[in-house]
């Protein structure tokens, strides 16, 4: 009984950090890979409640793009110029740089806290879980210094 309840607590540990890393991966990638994207600055003209949207300028004077959205963050005010990539196929841009790249990696920081205790507590490796736990706070400190 013991091997079963730690499979599945170790199941879940893995389902939550798993999730986190592919849920930040979908914006992180355009941080990290961004050479051959667009690249250009966003001037911030107004926010809804999820994402914010203004004049953007790009970087290659071939560009037809003049206005793009950006997820919402708390370094997202009216009249602030964020440095931007452009997704591919839409007008969504990704902030570039340190605190774009932490942003990104929000969600693994979070899961890795999140996780934590189920290592520590349930599959009784506290010292992973203090690494874990250490590891997702440090991320997410240093996104709220970055930004």
């Amino acid at each position: 009984m013991t091997h079963v309840r730690n499979a599945a607590m170790a199941l879940v540990a893995l389902l939550l950090v798993v999730a986190g890393a592919w849920t930040s991966w979908a914006s992180a990638q355009h941080v990290l890979l961004a050479k051959g994207r667009e690249h250009g600055t966003l001037t911030v003209t107004g926010c809804t409640d999820d994402t914010c949207s203004g004049r953007y300028a790009p970087d290659d004077a071939s560009s037809t793009r003049r206005t793009l959205t950006i997820a919402r963050s708390v370094a997202a005010e009216q009249g602030v110029t964020i440095p931007v990539v452009v997704k591919p196929g839409t007008d969504e841009g990704v902030r570039t740089g340190w605190g774009g790249g932490l942003h990104a990696w929000l969600p693994l920081g979070g899961a890795l806290l999140l996780a934590a205790p189920l290592i520590g507590g349930g599959l009784r490796l506290p010292r992973t879980a203090w690494s874990m736990a250490g590891a997702g706070a440090a991320l997410l400190v240093a996104a709220f210094f970055a930004l």
